[in-house]
């Protein structure tokens, strides 16, 4: 017997799976990438190491996306997501063993090797979570906002809950940590096998369809996705530059706090999960926004409250204004999230969305390891001025970015149907857009 759909077509319960994956993989990817810089800060108080483990975590994740793109384009992104959730429980079972086995410098040695594992395999979990909310979107015609700001708005949350739990945990021991993010891994693999169960519609083509696609295929296929969609060039171009500038704040933030502003490491994590709140308004609000003033204008505001963000961190005089930049950041941050998300949802061709996702994300997530060394290479003291000259750079790509945008906003805006309408069925495949 067909089990019931919803009016888009998406099986009843299908996309609130993927919500409760998403939300179960993204506390555990935000709790990993807390503690571990967090520990080498406070066992080794270098501002230089901090910079070094930030920048070695990120180089493996962006490696990893070359090949997990065309994996998921190749397989199920559901099943997919079962053997990544298990891969990580198990190396989190593994750590939690060995640092009680082994000796403390062996044991911080296994513990950042579990930080570069698990920040790969977040990467690919986070391809096949978005191949997923992108084939919601495509069942949603004209309300694909609202869909992604569910998912930016799980996403802030496991901002807000990941510091929160990190912190708690740690004083209990990276042991007792370890077997929490296993218990959420297992969690999402047992999620993600639920969505198999009950059939829900295809993320991608067939294995056969795409068996010859290699990493290095796919690195090209989506390099010309990319040059062949001009608002997808320019989407990448401003997300790039505030990546940059959100990357900095991001691995510089524990320094300022403790050292310039004389925070205790136990309130860090506070500080930054407090301020998160305000960017969860602020996503709330930004579906409602794209309904009344469009995707373009709802984009743009994202994009300055990051550079208005930048200039604030780089220039506060105290806990309370850094924080405020804090917040200012993740609510801007959410709402040009929302907003990429959507206008990639309806730019990239479904055969070849997570090849050229991968891509897109390669760009984006690029400058994070470069934030990693700029903040490793600079003294505490010039902090400050590194944030400063990245949110005018920031600010100046976006201004050229977004007039591209504005050229090309019909290649990625619809028409929203009337308030009473059902939403209509969404097309078998999108077109290429050339």
């Amino acid at each position: 017997m067909p089990r019931p759909t919803t009016a888009s077509g998406l099986p009843q319960g299908w996309l609130t799976r993927c919500y409760l994956l998403r939300a179960a993989d993204g506390v555990a990817g935000t709790t990993v990438m807390y503690a571990v810089p967090l520990i080498i800060l406070t066992t080794t108080g270098s501002t230089a190491w901090t910079g070094l483990a930030f920048l070695l975590e990120w180089v493996p994740r962006l490696a990893t996306i070359l090949g997990a793109g065309p994996l998921v384009d190749r397989h199920r992104a559901e099943r997919v997501a079962v053997l990544v959730g298990l891969a990580r429980t198990t190396a989190a079972a593994v750590t939690a063993v060995g640092l009680m086995l082994l000796s403390p410098t062996a044991g911080t040695v296994l513990l950042l090797g579990f930080g570069v594992a698990s920040g790969m395999l977040t990467e690919v979990s986070f391809l096949t979570v978005e191949a997923l909310g992108a084939q919601a979107s495509r069942h949603t015609p004209g309300r694909a906002h609202r869909v992604q700001t569910a998912q930016v708005g799980i996403d802030q949350a496991a901002l807000l809950a990941g510091p929160l739990l990190g912190g708690v945990l740690l004083l209990a021991g990276p042991t007792i940590l370890l077997t929490a993010l296993a218990v959420l891994s297992l969690l999402a693999a047992s999620t993600a096998h639920t969505l198999s169960a009950i059939s829900a519609p295809p993320t991608g083509p067939t294995a056969s369809a795409v068996s010859s696609v290699s990493p290095w295929d796919g690195l090209r296929t989506g390099c010309q996705v990319i040059a062949s969609i001009p608002a997808l060039g320019w989407l990448v171009t401003a997300l790039t530059a505030s990546g940059l500038l959100s990357g900095i704040v991001q691995v510089s933030a524990p320094i300022t706090l403790t050292t310039g502003f004389g925070v205790s490491t136990a309130v860090t994590g506070t500080v930054w999960s407090i301020a998160t709140l305000p960017s969860l308004g602020a996503i709330a609000a930004t579906g409602k926004a794209i309904d009344r003033y469009g995707l373009f204008p709802v984009g743009l505001v994202g994009a300055g409250a990051l550079s208005l963000a930048g200039l604030t961190a780089a220039l506060a005089p105290s806990p309370i204004a850094y924080g405020t930049a804090l917040a200012i950041l993740l609510g801007g941050e959410g709402v040009l999230t929302v907003v990429m998300r959507t206008a990639r949802a309806a730019l990239i061709p479904q055969p070849v969305f997570t090849s050229t996702l991968a891509v897109t994300l390669l760009f984006i997530l690029a400058p994070l390891p470069l934030a990693g060394a700029l903040v490793a290479a600079l003294p505490a003291s010039g902090i400050p001025a590194l944030v400063l000259g990245c949110a005018l750079l920031q600010a100046a790509v976006t201004a050229v970015a977004f007039r591209g945008l504005w050229r090309h906003r019909a290649a990625f805006t619809r028409p929203a149907p009337a308030p009473d309408s059902p939403p209509a069925e969404a097309p078998a495949e999108l077109p290429h857009t050339t």
